[in-house]
């Protein structure tokens, strides 16, 4: 697998064509590929000389790992074709659902989590990695509902680890999200993740609407996010961390000012 290390950014339209004239890039860029299967013109050269330059890791929406269909074969093809086209070996995705009746609702979301759906899941996982020819990573995703569940969530995710023998992309905001929504302890949760299966670190900011938390990915990091993240590196190691922002993106200047933010406490404690 094509190594990536220390610390990424997620790369969006609204700065791409500004992101090469950067003093300090990223070490790595993560992208959407359902966004980049047709590049407009526009974006196509800027997108090409990153791919060409620097290592690419993907994060899709729409593999609906989650759903009790089929796997969308045609789908996972065409999504083969782009990663092969761009070399990029890092596929990752959201232990969630987003489509019913073979129709995309381009919303994440929540499974029931039982034995039988990790059971489901994971052979699942296996056929898409059988076309991909990559593994396939798995995201803890925030939820809202927990329908028809069955166990908590962080046994949940370690059961489909075990049974997929796939790894996790683990997204710090959402934990952090997940224990204010459904009361549990955030760093109990971070404990009980064998470090060897965790792949990389998401991080991202959340906003609060009446009594609930909202992963919106369209504000700044908070600081007990910043605290969770120092934490976990102190319980599992270092590992390949990302920056996040889909919404209200903000001027690259600014947005890079938090990639540093990140890049520091990821520096400190290499030490």
């Amino acid at each position: 697998m094509k190594k990536f290390k220390a610390c990424g950014l997620g790369l969006r339209r609204e700065f791409i064509l500004n992101i090469l004239s950067c003093q300090s890039l990223p070490n790595w860029f993560e992208i959407v590929p359902e966004n980049w299967f047709y590049i407009p013109n526009r974006y196509r050269e800027t997108f090409e000389k990153i791919a060409n330059k620097h290592t690419l890791v993907a994060h899709g929406l729409s593999l609906s790992i989650g759903s009790f269909e089929k796997l969308n074969k045609k789908y996972v093809k065409e999504l083969k074709e782009f990663l092969d086209r761009y070399n990029i070996e890092t596929y990752s995705e959201h232990l969630s659902f987003s489509s019913l009746d073979g129709n995309q609702t381009y919303e994440l979301l929540p499974i029931p989590m039982t034995e039988k759906s990790a059971i489901f899941i994971s052979d699942k996982l296996k056929k898409a990695q059988d076309i991909l020819k990559r593994e396939v990573i798995m995201e803890n995703p925030t939820y809202y509902y927990s329908p028809y569940s069955e166990m908590r969530e962080i046994d949940f995710t370690n059961l489909i680890l075990e049974k997929s023998q796939t790894k996790l992309l683990l997204d710090i905001n959402n934990v952090f999200v997940n224990s204010l929504n459904h009361k549990f302890n955030p760093e109990e949760f971070i404990s009980e993740i064998d470090s060897d299966k965790i792949s990389y670190i998401h991080i991202a900011g959340h906003q609060k609407y009446d009594d609930v938390i909202i992963d919106t990915h369209g504000a700044k990091v908070n600081n007990n996010v910043w605290d969770l993240l120092e934490f976990t590196y102190s319980k599992v190691g270092l590992k390949p961390t990302l920056l996040e922002r889909d919404n209200n993106i903000p001027p690259l200047e600014i947005l890079m000012k938090e990639y540093n933010k990140m890049r520091d406490i990821y520096e400190k404690n290499r030490i």
